[in-house]
């Protein structure tokens, strides 16, 4: 990885990071077409009053004149958990997004928050007057294409960002400066897709628009299993035939090539130590295993206050106890039909 005036980015999880003075989205037409078509569904932050502050970082931080973006991996924890899946006896057959155990089972907009304002503290000593801002994807930013025209990766037919030396189990965390510092600027990477339909052919919702690389909000697993709180709320179809995802979804990611060419160039490890931190280990025991009807027991024996206490940090609870209750009816009602 470049080097930053000195900095040891690897300290704070970053695998790689670029800079721009390009302050306006390349793709925000796309973005516009596409809540039109009302693609984004249920996601209705993508479309209300802050979807014209995507159309210039100045509208999030009026003194911006350029960026610094950062990849954070959590690809070690993804392989730690796909071994948990395949060897794990108690397991009991439910999945979990991998972005979960990312990030010591934190939240990671806490975690990757703090990361960016030690960087940007560390920053202010090199360049003088600098002033930075955080953004992340709580923020009225077009996150992937702010990290597609700084180079460090290109959209991939499942609307993900894919680096071609650490794929896509990443996530964007970006400082905004109130100077431009002079750094290089990376030309735009081109696709390196080609002809590959794997996360198209693998996705059993047909959530993806192939032509436009997004996906249909409504008919993504993550949206039902993460963003979808009521009971009642139905299932994608489709849904039925995938891997048992109980809380966000990799499958269109798991099937990438260019999610397997870090392990094969061995530019990756699993890391258990990390998956099996405190906060994930409260994840894996209550969710990943135990019995099925033991999560129900225990879900229903407290009140959303005493969830919301007691995962409130993670990543489960956005959706909270009667989300997670009605994720698991679903799959519950699989296994017995």
């Amino acid at each position: 990885m470049k080097d930053l005036v000195g900095i040891d980015l690897e300290e704070f999880a970053v695998v790689d990071w670029s800079y721009t003075s390009r302050l306006n989205p390349l793709t925000y037409a796309y973005y516009d077409e596409w809540v039109k078509s009302e693609n984004h569904g249920i996601l209705h932050y993508l479309s209300d009053h802050r979807k014209e502050a995507r159309r210039s970082l100045k509208s999030v931080y009026p003194d911006c004149a350029s960026a610094l973006v950062f990849l954070f991996s959590y690809h070690p924890q993804k392989l730690a958990l796909e071994n948990i899946y395949q060897n794990d006896s108690r397991w009991n057959g439910l999945k979990i997004g991998s972005y979960v155990f990312g990030f010591n089972g934190i939240d990671y907009h806490f975690d990757v928050k703090d990361r960016l304002m030690k960087i940007g503290d560390q920053l202010q000593h090199s360049f003088s007057g600098l002033e930075y801002k955080l953004a992340l994807d709580i923020h009225p930013v077009l996150e992937r294409d702010l990290a597609y025209r700084s180079g460090l990766g290109w959209f991939g037919k499942n609307s993900m960002l894919i680096s071609k030396e650490h794929g896509s189990y990443t996530i964007l965390g970006t400082l905004l400066l109130n100077k431009e510092i002079g750094f290089d600027e990376p030309s735009i990477e081109v696709d390196h897709c080609g002809q590959c339909k794997a996360c198209i052919e693998a996705c059993p919702t047909d959530a993806i628009d192939e032509s436009e690389r997004t996906l249909i909000a409504n008919q993504c697993i993550s949206t039902y299993t993460i963003e979808l709180f009521k009971d009642e709320a139905n299932a994608p179809k489709g849904m039925e035939s995938s891997n048992g995802e109980f809380f966000g979804c990799d499958i269109c990611q798991e099937v990438c090539p260019w999610n397997k060419r870090p392990v094969r160039l061995n530019r990756v490890e699993p890391q258990e130590s990390s998956v099996f931190h405190q906060e994930n280990e409260l994840i894996l025991s209550h969710f990943l295993l135990q019995p099925r009807e033991d999560i129900s027991h225990f879900l229903e024996s407290l009140s959303n206050n005493q969830f919301s206490k007691k995962f409130k940090s993670t990543p489960l609870g956005r959706t909270g106890r009667k989300g997670l209750l009605k994720n698991l009816k679903f799959w519950n009602s699989v296994k017995k039909a």
